[in-house]
């Protein structure tokens, strides 16, 4: 039998040893991260390649959800909403692939054709109907937004104040001298101009004041926290209280219910968008729901 100072020395050293044996190999975590890494890349490059076809055979359309007026009830509007067809899937929403073509130039190209589609086809629609749809910062700063503007207004002869894009907060504060000028030049341009996801970012108000923004979008979370108790229903209304007093129209996106849109009229907010007044539509149905009143 071995002396206990050995049986004691090997214990321990069993146990020390232990851990180490059910420890993954050092680069076994590391491994993984690159094969994780490698997998999204190829999936990037997949649905990148994807769009760029869909761009060139025309794979993708555009939906229009209403924005409706609060204390008329009326359409003024629709903002539209891009949709990638798949042969057996459908119609696949942009959550799906746009944030992925935000990486690429490739959303150059999709903005562009974006903006020529909305304007024909809102140009199209019965009245004076606005049509908005959100820029992304990397196209806007690309150098190619305002020709693009110019050309698909001419082409579809919308009136530049029916047009209204949407910007984001990190746009207002951006620096970079090509979102600079390109901001600058839609101001001049005479489109209207929308903030997306306003009362959630860091935007200050006297950041909305460098340009002429018509329209702040609530951010829909806000619209969730209605009737969730009187602090939810306070924050929304101070954040209307405040975009009315810059002189904006304030829109709450993502109403949902009866209840919701029952509050944000008695707390003064002026239009509404979501899936209890519409789910996106195809353009020719915009023209059917102005003629049904």
């Amino acid at each position: 039998m071995p002396p206990a100072s050995k049986i004691a020395a090997e214990a321990s050293s069993a146990e020390e040893l232990a851990p180490l044996a059910e420890a993954p190999a050092p680069h076994s975590a590391r491994e993984l991260r690159q094969r994780t890494a490698r997998r999204e890349i190829t999936e990037r490059r997949r649905i990148t390649q994807r769009v760029r076809q869909a761009l060139a055979t025309g794979g993708l359309m555009l939906q229009y959800q209403p924005l409706i007026s609060l204390q008329s009830g009326f359409i003024r509007g629709a903002e539209a909403i891009i949709r990638l067809r798949h042969s057996r899937r459908g119609l696949i929403a942009a959550s799906h692939f746009m944030p992925i073509a935000e990486r690429s130039d490739v959303i150059n190209d999709i903005g562009g054709w974006m903006l020529q589609q909305a304007c024909v086809e809102a140009a199209g629609w019965p009245g004076n109907l606005s049509v908005a749809l959100t820029l992304s910062q990397r196209h806007v700063q690309s150098g190619r937004l305002i020709r693009q503007l110019l050309e698909s207004l001419s082409a579809s002869g919308l009136p530049p104040e029916q047009l209204e894009l949407e910007l984001t907060e990190a746009m207002l504060i951006d620096e970079n001298d090509d979102t600079v000028f390109a901001l600058k030049a839609l101001q001049s341009l005479g489109v209207r101009l929308a903030l997306n996801n306003f009362g959630t970012g860091y935007a200050s108000l006297s950041a909305l004041k460098r340009l002429p923004i018509t329209t702040l979008r609530l951010d829909r979370s806000l619209t969730q926290n209605l009737g969730e108790g009187p602090s939810g229903t306070a924050i929304v209304q101070a954040a209307i209280k405040a975009g009315q007093a810059l002189g904006c129209t304030v829109l709450a996106d993502g109403v949902e219910s009866e209840e919701q849109l029952v509050l944000l009229s008695e707390i003064g907010c002026d239009e509404g968008q979501g899936p209890y007044f519409s789910q996106p539509v195809a353009a020719a149905e915009i023209s059917a729901m102005l003629a049904a009143g």
